[in-house]
């Protein structure tokens, strides 16, 4: 995956995810004690999709894996028309996942992407915030598994 790699479009992680908080929370209430209180109740909003993404890279990272995701915009009208969190190696194919966080509806991008290249892909992911399944050829499996991909 190296060799087609293009650095025109990038995603930045952090190693601290406190931090990452901290920084995107960015005004006096992120140095409150009751910072996490407000988080927890719905009183402060946080892109949750950006932690859990973090947490997950942080979980790719420490197992050795190489972060890569897979993005492309539309010239026209500068708008992101595909996008892949992940791509990770497994038993010699290239397996597209997702970071799911909170309820979602769809998966159009991962989908796009398995037809784009279905001669070339192994198995598919999304992590979530939900339980184990399989459903449409695609794995399913909490956040927390990150780390046995």
């Amino acid at each position: 995956m190296a060799l087609s790699s293009d650095f025109s479009t990038m995603k930045l992680y952090m190693g601290d995810t406190g931090l990452l908080m901290t920084l995107a929370l960015g005004d006096e209430s992120a140095t409150s004690g009751n910072l996490y209180k407000a988080v927890f109740t719905g009183d402060v909003y946080f892109n949750s999709g950006m932690i859990a993404e973090n947490a997950v890279a942080q979980s790719f990272a420490m197992s050795g894996r190489p972060l890569f995701f897979y993005s492309r915009r539309n010239p026209e009208s500068h708008r992101n028309e595909l996008e892949i969190d992940y791509l990770i190696r497994r038993d010699g194919a290239i397996c597209p996942v997702e970071v799911k966080s909170g309820k979602y509806q769809s998966h159009v991008s991962l989908d796009k992407f398995r037809v784009k290249f279905k001669d070339r892909l192994g198995q598919p992911y999304i992590l979530y915030t939900k339980d184990v399944m399989e459903k449409d050829g695609i794995i399913h499996l909490p956040l927390y598994m990150a780390m046995f991909l």
